[in-house]
C-alpha cells in the first residue's frame, strides 16, 4: 500500500488531498516484475484517468510554480508526466531518454538501477542557465535521478527542483540525491 503525503497538500489546497488519494488507488502493483523480488508500481491505470492525471500533475507543478522555464522528464513513465506537467504549466519539455532513441544526443550518462543498468541521453536544447524542472515517476536508488540531474547539468541547464510521483521508502534515494527541494507526492 501506498501511503499519500497529505499534509504536504492541505496548506496548499486543501481540496486536492481527496484527489489525490484517488489517484493513489488507481496505481496497481504487480509482484516479481520486471524481475523476480520486484513490486513494480504501474501507474498506466492513473495515466488513463484525466481527474487523476491532473490532480497529480497540478501536485508535482506545486511546490515549484515559477521556478521553471522547462520540464524534462525521464524515459519512460517520467517523460510522460513531464509532458503533461509542460502543458499545465505552459512551459517547454526536453526529454531524457534510453541510450540510442535521440537522434543528436549531446550527453550520456550510465547509472544503476535497483536490478541492472542503464545509459540515459539528452539533447542540449535548452539556453545555458535555463532553470530546470527534473520529473520522473519513482525515486528508488536514486540512480536514474542522479544521472538526470548530471545530464542537465552538463548541458548547462539548472535543476531548481526535483519532483516524483513516488517515493519508495528505503532504497536509499534520498540520501544518494542530497536534495532538500526533492518532492514526492506518495511514498511506498
Amino acid at each position: 500500500m501506498l501511503k499519500t503525503d497529505s499534509d504536504r497538500f492541505i496548506s496548499a489546497d486543501p481540496g486536492l488531498v481527496p484527489a489525490l488519494e484517488r489517484a493513489e488507488s488507481l496505481i496497481t502493483l504487480i509482484p516479481d516484475y520486471p524481475k523476480p523480488g520486484i513490486l513494480f508500481r504501474d501507474v498506466a491505470p492513473l495515466l488513463a484517468d484525466g481527474p487523476a492525471l491532473r490532480a497529480v500533475t497540478d501536485a508535482l507543478i506545486a511546490p515549484f510554480a515559477g521556478e521553471f522555464d522547462v520540464v524534462t522528464g525521464v524515459e519512460a513513465r517520467g517523460f510522460l508526466l513531464a509532458g503533461a506537467v509542460a502543458i499545465a504549466a505552459g512551459v517547454g519539455l526536453v526529454p531524457i531518454r534510453k541510450a540510442g532513441k535521440l537522434p543528436r544526443p549531446a550527453a550520456s550518462a550510465d547509472y544503476t538501477l535497483e536490478y541492472g543498468t542503464a545509459t540515459i541521453e539528452m539533447h542540449d536544447d535548452i539556453p545555458v542557465g535555463t532553470r530546470v524542472l527534473l520529473l520522473d515517476d519513482v525515486l528508488a536508488t536514486g540512480g536514474t535521478i542522479a544521472a538526470a540531474k548530471d545530464l542537465v547539468a552538463r548541458v548547462g541547464g539548472i535543476v531548481t527542483g526535483t519532483a516524483v510521483l513516488m517515493e519508495l521508502e528505503g532504497l536509499g534515494g534520498r540520501e544518494i540525491l542530497g536534495d532538500p527541494r526533492l518532492h514526492h507526492i506518495f511514498r511506498g
